[in-house]
């Protein structure tokens, strides 16, 4: 049985990267195993034969120099296509995150995130949710809402199931999804799981998105 969680981190800065080894460094179970100044050079590793062990999660900032972190996610997702990628990024760069969620990032984190954020945004992830801060959600509904929208017959929710995924992208985690549902935790995991396979996307961001331009949520008045 694999003991630890194998990270990779791309970052160009040094001071950032020490600082996530350190956060790291404190939990039994996830191990920074890799680290690299730029996306070029990670590519690099991924391409050799035989191939090397693939991470279990990949860290991306997305503002590298040379090939740029939006660049990267689909040559990354090519050779490491089951390994979840979170992009990191300052609170001002939405429009950035947006295209990388749209590229195949399953969540983000904000660099200013503490350390317990940030080991809670990667394990949210590896289960197969997606940290989306309030701020992000809040972009990503004006942003998508002033979109052509068009109905497909195939995309269906529930009236629960839109009413998750409507907090969801609201900005609530799923713990307050199920208090202001008054349902279980567990229950918010089955009907989100759902959302998923009836969208056809792989996370939170991506089923958001698609909601909106299927026409599933309505406009802003």
């Amino acid at each position: 049985m694999k003991n630890k969680i194998n990270i990779m981190l791309i970052e160009d800065h040094p001071e950032y990267r020490e600082s996530i080894e350190l956060v790291l460094s404190t939990t039994e179970d996830l191990l920074l195993a890799r680290q690299f100044g730029t996306a070029d050079q990670a590519l690099h590793v991924l391409e050799q034969k035989p191939p090397v062990e693939v991470p279990d999660i990949i860290l991306l900032d997305l503002n590298l120099p040379g090939l740029s972190g939006i660049d990267a996610l689909p040559l990354l997702k090519k050779h490491s296509p089951q390994t979840p990628i979170i992009v990191l990024t300052q609170s001002d760069h939405e429009a950035d995150v947006l295209a990388a969620i749209s590229a195949g990032a399953s969540g983000y984190l904000l660099k200013a995130s503490t350390g317990s954020e940030l080991i809670g945004g990667i394990r949210t992830v590896l289960n197969g949710g997606a940290p989306i801060d309030p701020k992000m959600a809040r972009y990503m509904v004006d942003f998508l809402s002033d979109k052509p929208q068009h109905t497909e017959k195939d995309c269906t929710l529930s009236e629960r199931e839109l009413s998750v995924l409507t907090l969801q992208g609201e900005g609530l985690v799923k713990k307050e999804i199920a208090e202001r549902l008054d349902i279980s935790t567990h229950t918010v995991d089955n009907y989100m799981r759902r959302i998923y396979e009836k969208l056809q996307v792989p996370n939170a961001p991506a089923a958001i998105a698609k909601a909106f331009r299927s026409g599933l949520f309505p406009r802003n008045s």
